[in-house]
């Protein structure tokens, strides 16, 4: 009786890994199908998405269009290296009757703002023909309002909010909530002021006007690319470069913008070239897909993984 359990015992164990064995072949066969599937459609749509950025272009009359939306910055989507290379691609299509950068933007960096800005009037330099148009939808402001006047000319909406000429440099001080809560700030430098604006420190008074002198340099500098993009059409006004923002009728009013106009109209009744061709540098498919697939794949390795084998 004990010899036939032990027999027993022996087959079921046999049974069981048998069982698990054929469940593991299985799973690594499901994976390295779907990997293969994945692989297969990743690389039909780097083909296709290789194929449109090759054929992107106007091949007759077109507006081309480039789009600044959101916050200019260095690592985000409306960086100058992006703007400025769906710039350059749009003033090279021989196709091209004008360009139209439509601006929804809060503002964003003065470096980043001030390279486009550069960017814009060396292409209408070298294109002399080709003009270039600031469209605003919801806001332009700040650093947006910096690459806009160096455009031919402005259009908003009477509701577009725009302006903001004006510098800031925004924090917090936590000094003398760390006095209360007897905490002690231990920042060891070499230099008097290579704590400045640290939040945790207090700022000095010497250090309060040497901000403030860099940003009114800063303030300037904003100034005069503004007065050197719109000239005489700035009207006279103690509030124009004080920080404020103003609708898109009463922009018109102060001669920060030229009309009342959407991207159709400036198409169909400014450049007369009513197809709008959008050379806007943007993540494809490809990248979404690529950036998706690797993360999917990275979980379905862990996932077979974790299934696949176990400790004993």
């Amino acid at each position: 009786m004990a010899e036939e359990n032990w027999a027993r015992g022996i087959i079921e164990r046999l049974a069981t890994e048998g069982l698990r064995e054929m469940q593991r072949a299985r799973r690594w066969g499901i994976f390295f199908k779907l990997l293969t599937l994945l692989l297969l459609f990743s690389a039909l749509i780097l083909i296709a998405g290789t194929l449109s950025e090759s054929t992107r272009g106007c091949l007759d009359k077109c507006t081309a269009l480039v789009e600044m939306r959101g916050e200019i910055d260095a690592d985000g989507p409306v960086s100058a290296d992006n703007v400025m290379a769906g710039l350059q691609a749009a003033f090279k299509s021989k196709g091209t009757q004008g360009v139209v950068l439509r601006i929804n933007s809060p503002g964003g960096s003065p470096v980043q703002a001030g390279m486009i800005n550069d960017e814009i009037r060396r292409l209408r330099a070298i294109y002399p023909g080709t003009p270039l148009y600031a469209v605003v939808e919801e806001v332009c402001a700040s650093g947006a309002y910096y690459v806009a006047v160096a455009a031919d000319k402005i259009y908003v909406d009477k509701a577009s909010l725009i302006g903001s000429i004006g510098v800031i440099i925004d924090g917090f001080g936590f000094v003398g909530a760390m006095d209360k809560l007897g905490i002690e700030r231990r920042a060891i430098t070499a230099g008097a002021n290579k704590a400045f604006l640290d939040p945790f420190s207090p700022l000095t008074a010497p250090q309060r006007d040497y901000a403030q002198q860099m940003i009114e340099e800063i303030h300037q500098q904003f100034i005069a690319a503004v007065k050197a993009g719109r000239g005489t059409r700035l009207k006279e006004s103690p509030d124009l470069f004080s920080g404020l923002v103003w609708n898109g009728a009463r922009g018109v009013d102060l001669g920060l913008a030229d009309g009342l106009g959407s991207i159709d109209y400036v198409a169909r009744e400014v450049i007369k070239a009513e197809e709008v061709v959008d050379f806007t540098v943007k993540e494809n498919l490809t990248e979404r897909l690529t950036r998706r697939f690797g993360a999917a794949l990275a979980n379905g390795v862990l996932s077979t993984a974790q299934h696949g084998f176990h400790w004993r």
